[in-house]
Order: C-alpha cells, then sequence, then structure tokens
C-alpha cells in the first residue's frame, strides 16, 4: 500500500473529520469563553471585590530598563519585555477554563439525555444442536 492511499484511507475516517471538526470548533467557543470571561465575568467580580482587576496582579521579577517610560501595567510591561509573575492572569485563565469545563460538561450531559436508548439486542437464536441436546437431558431426567 502506497503511502499516498494509506494517508487517503487515514484521513477519510469518520474519527478524523470528527477531530478536525471538533478543534476548529473549539477553537472558536474558547474565544466566545474568553470574551465572556475577560468582558462579562472578571469585570463583575472585579467591582464585587473593591474594583479589582485581576489582569493587573503582577510581581515584578526585575526592574524595568531604566529607559522605560511606559505605564506599570501587565500590558505595558509585557511589551517592553519585563519578567513578570502574573499571578492575576492565571487565576483569569483558572476561571476561564472553569467555565469553559463547566459548559462542556453540561453540553455532554445534555447530548447523553438526547440519545434515545437503544433496546437491548434480541438474543441470539439457540443452535439446534443445544436445543437436540436439552430435549435429551430432559428425556434422561424423566
Amino acid at each position: 500500500m502506497s503511502i499516498t492511499s494509506e494517508f487517503k484511507e487515514f484521513i477519510s475516517k469518520g474519527n478524523v473529520m470528527d477531530l478536525a471538526v471538533g478543534v476548529i470548533i473549539g477553537g472558536a467557543f474558547g474565544k466566545i469563553v474568553d470574551s465572556l470571561v475577560k468582558d462579562l465575568i472578571m469585570p463583575v467580580v472585579g467591582k464585587i471585590f473593591g474594583g479589582l482587576d485581576f489582569s493587573n496582579f503582577f510581581v515584578l521579577l526585575s526592574n524595568p530598563p531604566a529607559d522605560y517610560k511606559g505605564a506599570m501595567t501587565y500590558a505595558d510591561l509585557t511589551k517592553a519585555g519585563v519578567p513578570l509573575f502574573a499571578y492575576g492572569n492565571f487565576i483569569t485563565v483558572a476561571v476561564n477554563f472553569a467555565i469553559l469545563a463547566f459548559i462542556i460538561f453540561m453540553m455532554v450531559r445534555a447530548m447523553n439525555k438526547m440519545k434515545r436508548a437503544e433496546p437491548a439486542p434480541a438474543p441470539a437464536p439457540t443452535p439446534e444442536d443445544v436445543v437436540l441436546l436439552r430435549e435429551i437431558r430432559d428425556a434422561l431426567k424423566r
């Protein structure tokens, strides 16, 4: 079997196509959840906790360059190449993951409920020789 025909067989299998569709939809869905967390949830959480902006919680691991004149925000310092221990950004990503995991759990749960319960397969008919042996056994018991 040539490599091209083997590759064509591999690609045409349903599992590979399902995985590709899942990755593409997952990427798009991830962007939606990122926006949900960044633009809707974290501002509310920040407001509840006194106007905190979790994305700007960080610890400088070294001083900014001497000629640095930008703001002391996570985005500006990162752009300037200053190493940061950005635990606030980690909190945002962790909340993002928890929401994404919960939404996926709910979707899988809904899909499982939508699946119709498949009836149990009917038992296979008993082979003729087994039926005949049972009849002989029953006759001998009498």
